[in-house]
């Protein structure tokens, strides 16, 4: 095998094992997506539902 046959399929190997990356990464993009997208109607409903009230979480110091 010649050196440029060599590097061919050297590059062909990465190709493919980049490509295995990017499908991997974009089934997890997706499923984050999702729980992100979850976690957001919970807690516009969550808030909904405290009539607007704030929360422990939401009040400021008070030192502000």
């Amino acid at each position: 095998m010649s050196s440029t046959e060599e590097t061919l399929a050297h590059l062909s190997r990465m190709v493919d094992d980049l490509s295995e990356v990017v499908a991997r990464q974009e089934g997890e993009i997706a499923m984050l997506t999702r729980r992100v997208q979850l976690l957001m109607e919970r807690e516009a409903e969550r808030e909904s539902d405290m009539g607007g009230q704030v929360t422990l979480g939401d009040e400021r110091p008070p030192h502000w």
